[in-house]
């Protein structure tokens, strides 16, 4: 058996360990919604801990929404656990005279969608973007940054990048909202999505994501980059997408 190695000994605080062992066993079902977390003395024997770290865990997960509780009350999980988002429920273009897919998804869930246009611009994007937009060194793409809402809490920040040649003339360099979205858009103008391909990575929240996404903690984010290809492999879209990794998962099917 391999020996240990000493520099893998976790140094976060306790009360953050606490958190996580916690945090896991929330978000894996083991402790349901409705079920009330082990008592502030139980969980000071099998954690080692003063009352003071307990409380201090247990008040990471209330900020993440995870659980509830007040003093001299039992804390309870939350009706909540990670939402399943299928990815492949948003590749095709909306139907005519139907509003984005992702707010009919919403209303799907029973909840009310809504999408905050909060910048357009003409951008150098990042290089992963750039690169698979196939920009060059120095090209440029339109810049649509926005942030998506459930129920007025905002669940995603969606920065997508188009091609100048492309955007340019159109709707898309327009700080204004598109009816159907952008992918109608482009259906329109002939280059209806053939392939799309995600690349999804957990990453430290930026200072950006962490503000628009109001997020409790340095938890980690679900960044995906999407990139979308029409007719003869051209890169029509790019998309950088930014989620709470504990509020959130990802399902993808496979035949």
């Amino acid at each position: 058996m391999p020996k240990a190695d000493e520099d893998a000994f976790d140094r976060r605080p306790l009360h953050e360990r606490i958190a996580a062992d916690l945090r896991d066993e929330i978000m894996s079902g083991d402790l349901a919604s409705g079920a009330s977390l082990p008592s502030t003395a139980r969980l000071k024997q099998r954690f080692d801990a003063s009352n003071a770290t307990v409380q201090k865990a247990l008040q990471i997960l209330k900020d993440e929404r995870l659980v509830v509780g007040r003093a001299g009350a039992a804390v309870t999980v939350r009706g909540h656990r990670q939402e399943t988002v299928r990815p492949a429920d948003f590749g095709k273009p909306a139907e005519p005279g139907k509003p984005y897919r992702w707010l009919t998804e919403a209303t799907k869930k029973g909840k009310r969608g809504s999408i905050q246009l909060l910048d357009v611009a003409e951008v150098r994007p990042p290089e992963d973007v750039a690169e698979v937009l196939e920009l060059g060194e120095s090209g440029t793409a339109i810049m649509r940054h926005q942030v998506l809402m459930h129920d007025e809490q905002p669940v995603e920040l969606a920065t997508s990048y188009y091609p100048i040649a492309l955007a340019r003339g159109t709707a898309m360099e327009e700080k204004r909202k598109i009816r159907g979205g952008t992918p109608v858009l482009l259906a329109e103008m002939g280059y209806p999505p053939r392939l799309t391909i995600d690349r999804v990575s957990a990453r430290v929240p930026t200072q950006q994501q962490y503000e628009a996404l109001r997020l409790p903690s340095d938890l980690p984010i679900l960044r995906t980059l999407r990139v979308v290809y029409s007719d003869n492999d051209r890169p029509i879209e790019a998309t950088v997408m930014a989620k709470a990794g504990h509020l959130y998962e990802l399902q993808y099917e496979f035949v």
